[in-house]
């Protein structure tokens, strides 16, 4: 039996199993970047936004079992097989070999490392905010290997690939869908 799902069961899924304020942090921003693409290309933004907040559910419990132990929790949970999917092709070439088909997955998998990088381009800045950031500023924190050393830019230019895009709108883009959720996330 597969469920419909909302916000809030994915909201109530991901915190029973991540209690980490910046794993939250990091779904939110995942959710409003997803939003605002779904947008951009006249896709659902509800169902890639829900994909965006449940895309790590498994990752805090379960760090090296990420994306398997997902798809077990969301099949547990009744999730339609395209959601479940979806969070698994963000972890191509990672954890899984399910490579990203639907322009909702490689946006997935572009954006996810991207918020990371932002996001820590942001806590450099004097006032913390996401408010005016500037896609010049991620660009030269992106050329900086020793900057945010976890984001792994080699997933986001493969994503850019994916997806056809220029590296610069995708920044751009994810700074407005990470502007939209700033006072959620804390910037």
């Amino acid at each position: 039996m597969s469920i419909a799902p909302t916000r809030e069961k994915a909201w109530d899924l991901l915190t029973r199993y991540n209690k980490s304020e910046s794993h939250l942090k990091h779904a939110l921003a995942v959710e409003a970047v997803m939003r605002h693409f779904a947008g951009k290309f006249g896709e659902d933004e509800e169902k890639w936004g829900i994909v965006g907040l449940i895309h790590d559910v498994d990752y805090e419990l379960y760090p090296d079992a990420h994306c398997v132990k997902a798809r077990e929790i969301l099949e547990s949970e009744g999730w339609p097989e395209e959601y479940i999917r979806a969070v698994q092709s963000h972890g191509y070439n990672i954890c899984t070999d399910v490579r990203p088909d639907h322009v909702m997955e490689k946006v997935l998998y572009t954006i996810d490392e991207l918020t990371g990088l932002i996001t820590a381009t942001v806590l450099m800045r004097p006032d913390k905010k996401i408010e005016g950031l500037e896609v010049k500023s991620v660009v030269k924190k992106w050329k900086q290997k020793s900057f945010a050393a976890g984001v792994n830019r080699q997933i986001i230019g493969e994503g850019v690939r994916m997806l056809g895009m220029e590296l610069n709108d995708i920044i751009e883009d994810t700074i407005k869908g990470m502007q939209k959720a700033a006072p959620a996330l804390g910037l």
